[in-house]
């Protein structure tokens, strides 16, 4: 039986919060995190609302990071930040290959890699996306989609990584749709994807591997998502914009966590 890692609970703020809106609500989240241990949080804010993060959250118990980065450490990319300058802000962490840059931005399996890579070479932990649409699920594509992104989005990675990469399998037609996977439809996919990090990096590594649950998380149905055997945790969109919803996420996880042991 594989033992059950802590909660890692991580908060998608997307496009939303002026810095006055994210101050009010980082307070509120660092004040609630004490409580909710041995559960790991991690905000990923809009680049603006970094410095606010790193001024507000430096030193306590909520780490932050931010919503993607270039795979170069500079250059002439304009509009672009890499994975030096989000280290120099603070982050320990940084989203890649959300399906929303997938979706609207022209993510590819390749660039996902490359994100990845450059994430590590700046001492980032990169939280790796993957997911299928309704489209493949219904055509019965699913693992073959969920197994292209993870052999594209992790080329050229050993065992040692794994330590410092975080997965998250969002299937696309749960993000903000209010419709979720079931308890033992996500666990059917987050077991594939620890059986192929198995075959890919040895059962050691990928036992320690985090692997996280995103598609319309909410404090009712965390707890039963929790409880299965390889889900580490979430990737929260819209419900991590309010404090009491993503620290509620966080309590129930944390909840099911101490009966899981």
């Amino acid at each position: 039986m594989r033992r059950r890692l802590p909660p890692f609970v991580a908060g998608n703020w997307k496009m939303y919060l002026t810095r006055a809106e994210a101050g009010l609500l980082l307070d509120a989240v660092a004040k609630g995190a004490p409580a909710l241990a041995p559960a790991e949080l991690v905000v990923l804010p809009p680049y603006t609302t970094l410095a606010e993060a790193s001024a507000r959250l430096r030193g306590g118990p909520v780490a932050w990071g931010a919503q993607n980065l270039h795979w170069e450490d500079k250059g002439a990319f304009t509009g672009e930040i890499s994975g030096p300058m989000l280290a120099e802000a603070g982050c320990r962490f940084v989203a890649v290959g959300h399906s929303e840059r997938r979706k609207y931005f022209g993510e590819t399996d390749e660039t996902v890699n490359r994100r990845t890579l450059a994430a590590l070479r700046a001492g980032l932990r990169p939280i790796v996306c993957v997911g299928e649409t309704l489209e493949q699920r219904e055509a019965g594509k699913m693992m073959d989609v969920i197994a292209r992104q993870l052999e594209g989005g992790l080329a050229g990675l050993a065992a040692e990584p794994f330590g410092h990469i975080v997965l998250a399998y969002e299937p696309v037609w749960a993000i903000g749709t209010g419709r979720t996977a079931a308890p033992v439809q996500a666990e059917e996919v987050h077991g594939f994807i620890r059986g192929r990090l198995q075959e890919k990096v040895g059962k050691a590594a990928a036992d320690c591997a985090i692997i996280l649950y995103g598609g319309s998380v909410k404090t009712a149905n965390a707890y039963s998502l929790f409880k299965e055997q390889n889900i580490d945790g979430f990737l929260v969109g819209g419900a991590s914009l309010e404090a009491e919803s993503f620290l509620g996420i966080a309590a129930e996880a944390v909840k099911a966590y101490k009966e899981v042991q």
